[in-house]
């Protein structure tokens, strides 16, 4: 029988999800340990099964591999027809996405999950097509191998020696709602190879010699019953947690081990390890943290410490658990994890020690149901000795002192209320001073607040007065059950206290943690990502830390400025961490004489680095919790850390493809724009060398112009790359002067005066224009390119128009042409960096005005285009004026 009802929370979540499920397709696994098991044959025949029931349903994609028996299941099923991707001189066969939409069947079959889908296809891999399909709310059968699955590309790499480049998530195995193993012995695969029903002859026998070796089947085999097993075991869970089924399933053998302070708790441990090994079972290690942990001695709860690194170094889970009963605490960890055996010492103490304070073992023999107890002895050799801190004083004589005054107080008020109220009343005056002194002082101060409050009660307040002594024998029942009642109001107001304190203890933990999350998630640089976690955790555990970072070498250095220094031992503790991947240092069971803690820092890709912490009391040993805390930091700082990295590995590979694109289109440029001046200066020159004689004075002039011109477009063009190069490389500084805009402005069109001698020109500038800080080279350059651009772009004897004046902290410059504008959409693109606006026989290489703006960046200015009401194009820019201009001294003065 179920032990209780479902928790309604529990049950409201998982209707939810079941809701959710219900409105995706169904994805039913054929799960195999390799190729050539009967995955698709076993797909196959369920479809068909499926289909006899009234289904509808639609072969997507199979591969039958040229194996007869598959592919004569494939007859009477509808097919898609497979998409035909042309990809490097090869025809490729693709599962038609958007067909098996569009038919929108019952159930459709989609073969070989793990595929990669080849370029051009809308997913990269298939099974990211299969979650299109299950979001459609189409059901799926497919296929899929365990070497496969993305958690054991590394076990099957070692196994193998080959490594699987196609790879699905764990959580898709994890997530279908069905999963079927198809399986099938060693000798029989190996059989079905030598027969040809696998592969051809040739690809049969080299595939034996290599991935089909005997041993590796056996491997895959395992590990594909292991997953298997391992999801089933889940989805029991999940149904005993639904059911509210708290009795143990004995399903599969699963060991729980009670650690303690005592010495014999190591062997118990050991003795579990043993058990688990022998039955093939998982086994965990709890440790029930209760009151009495806060007054262990430290050599007590260095035991403790030492016991769970114990059982973890042995492969055990290790838990923690907050409790007042040990056994209890046990007792519903191990029904929550269907536990069937525990494994705790038998004890050592005396029995009165059982009787008084009760006995674990008894306990959990007692309410452990069906599940089995076993008590290990210990070593005769080295008894657990008896805790002589058993009536140990925990609290100060300060507060007994002070239970005094409450109970004079609760008197005092009682003597006050005598008069007017009955009996009952006054206990409970003293029942709220045995509450207050459990939640302020402890549990002895409270049980003696409970003793003295009877004595009192008796002495003031029951006939005869003043005296202990007690008329009415029924009072002695009122006595016994005051005192009872005081007793257990003070036990239950410790027990909440030390859960809220535990509370607060979590509480503060998942503060810090986020804390350190939120921190790291808004930080991007190395260095101050470590800074961040050093500072995070010098302040949770009173201790400096600093993160040591491999440099370009490969050495690990100090990444931070920081007061710690490593000499070389400590360094060479730091350096087996890196190398290792383990934790070392003090409290640890390697190296254990250094000063500080070292934990790795590892990713996916392998160790990053490694965290230090350096406590500030010698006696430092950190608890398991403080340790899984340090870890979970560690484990935080880490994907920061990889998070960084890769985010810098990425700016520097988009840098070098957009370096590579600069460089093919710096020898596009090269290979046509500079070509074109060159052919036509070097006809020019060997004109001028091979017809000098027969050349009249004006052909030799006409021939000598055009050199000149073309040798004059030849530099603009390389001035440009020049420029352009420089801009990119962070070359170009702004040399700033406050100077007037006009003499700029004049220069430039002295220089451009036979570029624009057919176009005329109005200059509009007011006589108030302000002085402007400039580097008067590069403005000047901004000037010429776009004079340039306008000459180059408008039809001849076009007007042409440049103004200036100041808008408020900028001064403001235009320069407007009559041509055709700008095409729609191009505003911004023409300030890219080889882009060309509209056509003209006369072609750049498209920098100038990406020139333009990068001189106005470093300005701190900007530019922009846009089409005039009247037609034509118009260029802005602006300068800030920024700072106080110089006073002006004219010659007056």
């Amino acid at each position: 029988m179920h032990g209780q009802r479902p928790d309604p929370d529990e049950l409201l979540t998982r209707l939810q999800v079941e809701a959710l499920k219900r409105r995706r397709g169904k994805l039913k696994i054929f799960f195999g340990a390799t190729a050539g098991v009967g995955k698709t044959y076993s797909m196959l025949d369920a479809a068909h099964t499926r289909q006899s029931e009234g289904v509808d349903v639609v072969v997507g994609y199979v591969e039958p591999h040229g194996r007869a028996e598959t592919e004569a299941l494939l007859d009477g099923l509808e097919a898609i027809p497979a998409r035909t991707i042309k990809y490097q001189g090869t025809t490729l066969r693709e599962f038609d996405l958007e067909a098996a939409l569009a038919r929108r069947p019952q159930l459709i079959l989609v073969d070989e999950l793990a595929h990669t889908n080849a370029p051009g296809s809308r997913h990269p891999k298939r099974w990211q097509d299969v979650e299109e399909l299950l979001e459609a709310g189409i059901n799926v059968y497919s296929t899929v191998n365990v070497q496969h699955l993305e958690s054991l590309t590394d076990v099957v790499g070692q196994i193998t020696g080959i490594t699987v480049h196609e790879t699905v998530p764990d959580s898709l195995l994890e997530q279908a709602d069905e999963v079927e193993m198809v399986d099938l012995s060693p000798d029989d695969l190996i059989q079905r190879l030598k027969e040809g029903k696998v592969y051809i002859p040739e690809q049969a026998e080299r595939a034996m010699r290599n991935f089909f070796r005997k041993g590796n089947l056996m491997a895959l085999r395992e590990l594909a019953l292991r997953r298997t097993a391992d999801r089933v075991d889940d989805q029991m869970q999940v149904y005993r947690r639904d059911h509210a089924v708290t009795q143990p399933w004995p399903a599969a053998e699963r060991i729980l081990v009670s650690i303690s302070p005592s010495p014999l708790s190591r062997r118990l441990i050991r003795a579990a390890k043993r058990m688990a090994a022998s039955l093939h079972a998982e086994w965990i290690a709890v440790y029930v943290e209760t009151p009495a942990h806060a007054h262990l001695s430290e050599a007590d709860r260095t035991r403790v410490i030492q016991n769970l690194r114990l059982a973890e170094q042995l492969g055990a889970d290790t838990v923690t658990r907050f409790g007042h009963s040990v056994s209890q605490e046990l007792l519903a960890y191990a029904r929550e994890r269907n536990v069937s055996k525990i494994l705790v010492g038998k004890p050592s103490h005396p029995r009165w020690r059982d009787i008084v304070f009760g006995s674990v073992l008894d306990e959990l023999v007692r309410h452990s149901g069906p599940i089995d107890v076993y008590a290990i002895s210990g070593d005769p050799d080295t008894p657990y000795p008896l805790p002589v801190e058993l009536w140990r004083r925990r609290s100060g004589w300060h507060a007994y002192a002070n239970t005094l005054l409450v109970l004079a107080i609760c008197t005092g008020l009682a003597r006050l209320m005598f008069p007017y109220f009955d009996l009952a009343n006054l206990i409970m005056v003293y029942l709220v001073g045995v509450v207050f002194s459990a939640a302020r002082y402890g549990r002895g101060p409270s049980i003696l607040t409970a003793l003295l409050s009877v004595l009192a009660f008796d002495f003031f307040f029951v006939t005869p007065y003043l005296t202990f002594a007690v008329s009415d024998s029924q009072y002695i029942v009122t006595f016994i059950t005051m005192l009872l009642v005081g007793m257990t109001v003070s036990t239950l107001t410790v027990r909440i206290k030390h859960q809220a304190e535990t509370a607060r203890d979590r509480e503060r933990r998942t503060a810090n943690l986020y804390a350190l999350s939120r921190d790291l998630a808004n930080t991007q640089e190395i260095e101050d990502l470590a800074l961040v976690a050093a500072r995070h955790i010098s302040e949770v555990f009173d201790s400096g830390a600093v993160a040591l970072l491999p440099d370009a070498e490969g050495r690990l250095s100090i990444c931070i400025p920081a007061d710690i220094t490593l000499d070389t031992h400590e360094q060479g503790v730091a350096d087996w961490v890196y190398d290792h991947g383990q934790p070392a240092g003090r409290g640890t069971e390697s190296l254990p004489g250094a000063r500080g803690l070292y934990l790795p820092l590892k990713t996916m890709n392998g160790s990053v680095g490694v965290l230090g912490i350096y406590p500030q009391k010698l006696e430092f040993l950190p608890t398991p919790d403080q340790l899984h805390l340090l870890e979970t930091f560690s484990n935080q700082l880490s994907l920061a850390v990889e998070r960084a990295r890769l985010a810098s590995e990425t700016e520097r590979t988009r840098m070098q493809i957009e370096t590579e694109r600069l460089r093919n289109s710096l020898l596009s440029s090269v290979s046509h724009d500079l070509r074109t001046p060159l052919a036509v200066i070097t006809g020019a020159a060997s004109s001028l060398i091979e017809n000098n004689d027969t050349l009249t004075p004006q052909g030799r002039h006409e021939l000598a112009q055009v050199t000149y011109e073309e040798a004059e477009r030849l530099n603009r063009l390389v001035s440009n790359l020049l420029e352009m190069t420089r801009l990119q490389s962070g070359g170009i500084r702004a040399n700033k002067e406050w100077q007037p805009l006009e003499e700029v402005i004049g220069t430039a069109l002295n220089r451009m005066e036979k570029r624009l001698a057919d176009h005329p020109l109005s200059v509009s500038l007011p006589d108030d224009l302000p002085l402007v800080p400039f580097d008067s080279t590069l403005i000047e350059q901004v000037l010429l390119n776009l004079l340039d651009n306008a000459a180059k772009y408008t039809p001849p004897d076009s007007l042409i128009e440049l103004s200036a004046w100041q808008d408020g902290q900028d001064v403001r410059v235009v320069i407007a042409d009559h041509g055709p504008g700008l095409r729609p959409g191009d505003e911004q693109r023409i300030f890219d960096k080889f882009y060309r606006g509209q056509p003209v026989a006369t072609r750049g290489a498209g920098l100038g005005l990406s020139i333009c703006r990068g001189i106005l960046d470093i300005h701190g200015g900007r530019i922009w285009a846009e089409n005039g009401p009247e037609g034509g194009a118009r260029f802005y820019f602006t300068l800030p004026l920024d700072g106080e201009p110089p006073e002006v001294v004219t010659d007056d003065e």
